[in-house]
């Protein structure tokens, strides 16, 4: 075990807290709603890390999911006559269920190409789901569609959603724990270093990006139900957004690509930042300017991200003062071994 590891457990304890207190400790509806955002933004880098950042392929189409996700939820509870209440929360894993059906196809199609290939056809995909929304005429065109509104008050509205995604992020966290700490896990790591040597050495190469690709899916379309709920309002060029790819690839490569916890602090930080700045200047898309700035610094001074940096640095202080290192693997990095034991 990693002596790391009750500091580790600590820190997830005291994040799992603050998490379930913090409408509770900050009531404003201003600053509960710009915690939801951050949430559901959390929900999504985390899962699409558990595929781009394990896998190595950059994936900018998660819009596909996020927006099939709100269509479901919207779409369903419409014609099944939910009442606007609770009760639309259930559902939200349908939304999932629907988003990662979705991915089955679209990921057969992608995955046959190769890393840089593959960003071009997520993007074309995106695309088309977008003009799709825009001409269909269940989605509702350019008018959009409206989900039952729950009579909530101010105060407990934000909170209700907010808890609901809340348990969605503690879900995401623990599925990518789980994949990361895996023989499944390892299998995707060996993809990433060395694709051709993974297939040699036995790994289904094809089957496991494309389970990896499903279940990244899933969370997205799970948090675009919610987020299309607590908005009470869809539309095709906010459902299928290019910017919102853009926007959790950024998270996750500021945070640490491939670690558990870096797309959750990537898009705590840029998510919350855009929230405040929108609050406090408009929809100016000043944010933009903001991210350009961070990414930047990040790639000058933190090129693997935040949290692989900082490991990286306490680790060399560690090895100065002659405490023991931590255990390989930790940051996300591999090494040759990988491939093999992914392959067992």
């Amino acid at each position: 075990m990693s002596a790391r590891a009750p500091v580790r457990a600590l820190l997830v304890v005291l994040g799992i807290v603050i998490l379930g207190v913090f409408p509770l400790v900050f009531s404003n509806p201003t600053t509960t709603s710009i915690a939801f955002f951050t949430v559901v933004f959390m929900v999504c880098a985390s899962a699409w890390n558990m595929f781009a950042g394990s896998s190595g392929y950059i994936a900018l189409g998660h819009a596909v999911y996020f927006g099939c996700g709100a269509y479901a939820l919207t779409l369903l509870a419409n014609h099944l006559g939910f009442a606007a209440g609770w009760g639309v929360f259930a559902l939200v894993p349908v939304a999932g269920i629907v988003a990662g059906l979705i991915a089955i196809p679209t990921g057969l199609i992608a995955l046959r190409a190769r890393r840089h290939t593959f960003v071009v056809i997520t993007i074309a995909f995106m695309f088309i789901f977008q003009l799709a929304a825009f001409n269909l005429g269940f989605t509702g065109g350019s008018s959009g569609l409206q989900p039952p509104t729950p009579l909530w008050s101010v105060k407990t509205y934000n909170d209700n959603f907010y808890y609901v995604i809340a348990l969605v992020l503690l879900a995401t966290v623990a599925l990518s724990w789980l994949v990361r700490r895996s023989r499944f896990g390892l299998q995707l790591l060996a993809i990433r270093d060395d694709e051709e040597r993974a297939r040699g050495l036995g790994v289904r190469v094809g089957r496991v990006k494309l389970t990896a690709f499903i279940l990244s899916a899933i969370p997205v379309g799970m948090a675009g139900g919610v987020y299309a709920y607590f908005l009470g309002q869809i539309f095709p060029q906010f459902a299928f957004d290019p910017l919102f790819d853009l926007s959790i690839a950024l998270m996750a490569f500021l945070g640490g690509l491939g670690t558990v916890a870096g797309p959750l602090l990537g898009a705590l930080v840029l998510e919350s930042l855009q929230q405040y700045f929108t609050v406090q200047y408009g929809a100016s898309q000043a944010y933009l300017i903001i991210y350009g700035a961070l990414f930047l610094v990040v790639v000058l001074l933190l090129p693997r991200g935040v949290i692989p940096s900082v490991e990286e640095l306490i680790s060399r202080w560690r090895s100065r003062s002659g405490a023991p290192e931590p255990e390989p693997g930790e940051t996300g990095r591999t090494g040759g071994g990988v491939v093999e034991a992914g392959a067992r």
